[in-house]
């Protein structure tokens, strides 16, 4: 799939096909995705923890708001950065994972992490460091490109572009 398809493409799915995990190499290509997104000043701050664990899975879903699914998800990559780093940076990781799973076939959600505390200690995170948020994917459910078409809609083009100025 080319880049641009794959962003035409990208929906954020809760759901995964729970039959199916995510091969090591899959995971590999995601990391690799990831860590090659660029950063400020290349100072590098986010770093990525698998989290493949149940247990794990359904403790840090207690840190978030909105992640009922995140226990059940196949694969959960969560991204960590080092405090005073510039939150920006894992939003190019994190769009950059996202992407390269839809090319190859995964779906994926980005679930903010709003309980540091909480997140750090079931993580047993060092104190200057903290969870950025983390990503749910997995295989698509069979209905999933069903309801990816059933009316979705974005704001049109010429209402979220304007040109020089507001007005």
């Amino acid at each position: 799939m080319e880049v641009y398809e794959a962003i035409l493409a990208k929906r954020d799915r809760r759901s995964y096909d729970l039959s199916r995990q995510v091969p090591e190499d899959i995971i590999d290509r995601l990391l690799q995705a990831g860590r090659m997104a660029g950063s400020s000043k290349n100072e590098q701050p986010i770093r990525a923890i698998i989290l493949t664990d149940s247990e794990i899975k359904a403790s840090l879903s207690r840190c978030a708001d909105y992640s009922d699914h995140l226990p059940t998800s196949p694969l959960v990559i969560v991204l960590v950065r080092f405090e005073g780093s510039r939150a920006f940076d894992a939003g190019r990781v994190a769009q950059n994972i996202m992407l390269a799973a839809s090319g190859l076939g995964l779906d994926s959600c980005p679930v903010g992490v709003q309980h540091d505390d909480c997140a750090r200690s079931v993580l047993a995170l060092p104190d200057d460091w903290i969870v950025a948020m983390a990503i749910t994917l997995g295989y698509p459910t069979a209905d999933a490109d069903v309801r990816a078409r059933s009316g979705e809609r974005r704001i049109a083009k010429s209402d979220w572009v304007k040109w020089n100025q507001w007005s």
